[in-house]
């Protein structure tokens, strides 16, 4: 049944206090999960949430963090293991979508980008993966790329190209750990409906106060990705309902073969 496809999940969602993340990690309790930690930087959001997913019945832990800094993501994964015992499934949803072009991108904007991006994921993988393996435990990866992977426009040269390595880890990791049982896919949203898009949108591109109807009014499908819809699909992947899918790159998005935003 879908209402417990996750009772035996103990999970860890970064990003987990807003927008995708948060949208995952409410899925995942309303599937049976009843032990998540999430991680994010903002103490004040991370406590918020983790009390609303609580009241669901789940045991959540949320951890202060930042993914772009190695040890702190693999510190991460140990704190999450000391309380749920071995962490079986992994949400990579923590990005940062910092804007530059090919000539605007600086060394320090790529570094930035590359190590919340990619660096950031695949320290969390290597801390999950390892403890499964060690504990001879089946597993499932979901890592949240996007539509941008494909190539991007051109004021998100790093952020396209930080994608597309995440997507290649992807395959890597699934192909690599498969007799293990640990399985790993991705989603690639397109342009989407959140609260952080709101403030991109403003910041970089001067969008007006109803942006959000204009780009849904133009959109085929009459709206922009929504995570709590995306966040089905996710749970489904990190679930053993999802069987033996492993290495998959599922595009989520209207514009077919290009992001919109």
């Amino acid at each position: 049944m879908l209402a417990d496809q996750n009772k035996d999940t103990r999970a860890i969602v970064t990003g987990g206090a807003q927008g995708i993340g948060f949208a995952v990690a409410q899925q995942l309790v309303a599937e049976g999960c009843k032990s998540l930690a999430i991680i994010g930087r903002d103490k004040e959001k991370g406590a918020k949430a983790a009390a609303e997913l609580e009241k669901s019945g789940a045991s959540v832990l949320f951890i202060s963090a930042d993914v772009s800094d190695a040890k702190a993501a693999l510190n991460a994964v140990e704190q999450a293991s000391k309380k749920f015992g071995v962490i079986n499934a992994l949400c990579n949803a923590a990005a940062t979508s910092a804007r530059g072009t090919l000539l605007e991108t600086t060394p320090a904007l790529f570094d930035q980008i590359f190590h919340t991006n990619v660096l950031g994921p695949m320290m969390l993988m290597q801390g999950v993966v390892k403890g499964l393996v060690e504990a001879k435990q089946p597993g499932s990866i979901c890592n949240v790329l996007s539509m941008s992977g494909h190539g991007g426009q051109p004021f998100l040269t790093a952020y396209s190209s930080s994608k597309t390595a995440l997507a290649s880890m992807t395959k890597n990791v699934a192909y690599a750990y498969r007799f293990n049982r640990i399985r790993c896919n991705a989603v690639l949203p397109g342009w989407m409906d959140t609260p952080n898009e709101d403030l991109v949108q403003k910041k970089w591109h001067n969008a007006p106060d109803d942006w959000l109807e204009k780009a849904e009014a133009a959109s085929p499908m009459g709206q922009l990705v929504k995570p709590h819809q995306m966040a089905h699909l996710i749970a489904y992947m990190l679930s053993p309902n999802s069987g033996v899918m492993t290495g998959a790159l599922v595009d989520y998005d209207q514009m077919i073969i290009g992001p919109n935003g």
